[in-house]
């Protein structure tokens, strides 16, 4: 069967893997600044870390964004590089995401939080994290993970969206608690984030329904969609906003 990828050789036993978030403005200019041309490039990928089917037009593909490179790709073209994986990825946003930003190998987390290898490769390729707390401390410590990164990678963001909608929607101060079971905060913190959410989004319903009919209710009526749709960002801002 011939290969799905052009460029790489298929692999029939081994699942599919979505390639990692890749910034390609950040590889070609990393390349650029150490005066490397994509042949030179390729050439260090082949003989170097052993992808030998890597070509000058496959690194310019990917430093067009026709094509991302896999995991392994990745790692191997941020020592092309010199440079860290995290320099040639965007914003991380799953476990293995994480991983791969920080250059580890999955037995290295695996054995940091105390795991067997094949569960930890079960969770991150269900992106569903399910270590108990020490094993979640160890797990945020090696993966340098901030506390926004951490509700993410452990599968709770969407339950805190959820209780955050409905916070700002009715009474807000009955959603302290089941809030900081999810995110670990003071309580006097959860309870001013909670309550300026609240007012920011009320505060957009009642101009909504003072303007009436027209195109400014209309506006109004999508911004408040809108604030719903990013309910954990404007969280995470409030929280910074409240910590200063």
């Amino acid at each position: 069967m011939p290969s799905p990828h052009p460029h790489r050789p298929n692999h029939p036993h081994r699942p599919p893997q979505p390639a990692p978030p890749f910034d390609a403005p950040a590889a070609r200019r990393l390349r650029a600044a150490l005066d490397m041309g994509p042949e030179h490039v390729a050439h260090g990928l082949r003989t170097s870390y052993g992808l030998p089917y890597v070509t000058p037009d496959l690194v310019l593909a990917w430093e067009r964004g026709l094509v991302s490179p896999t995991s392994l790709e990745l790692t191997a073209l941020a020592g092309a590089l010199w440079c860290s994986p995290a320099e040639l990825l965007g914003r991380p946003r799953t476990l293995r995401e994480h991983r791969i930003a920080r250059g580890l190998a999955p037995e290295d987390v695996a054995r940091a939080a105390g795991l067997e290898p094949l569960a930890y490769l079960n969770m991150e390729e269900h992106n569903s994290w399910r270590g108990n707390d020490r094993q979640s401390a160890a797990l945020a410590e090696l993966l340098e993970l901030s506390l926004p990164d951490f509700v993410t990678v452990t599968g709770r963001e969407g339950r805190l969206a959820e209780l955050l909608r409905s916070a700002v929607g009715t009474r807000w101060q009955a959603y302290v608690r089941p809030v900081g079971k999810i995110v670990p905060l003071d309580r006097r913190l959860v309870e001013g984030t909670l309550q300026q959410l609240h007012q920011d989004y009320q505060g957009q319903m009642v101009a909504s329904l003072s303007w009436g009919d027209g195109h400014a209710a209309s506006d109004s009526s999508d911004a408040g969609r809108d604030f719903l749709d990013r309910i954990v960002d404007h969280f995470w801002a409030a929280v910074q906003d409240n910590t200063e």
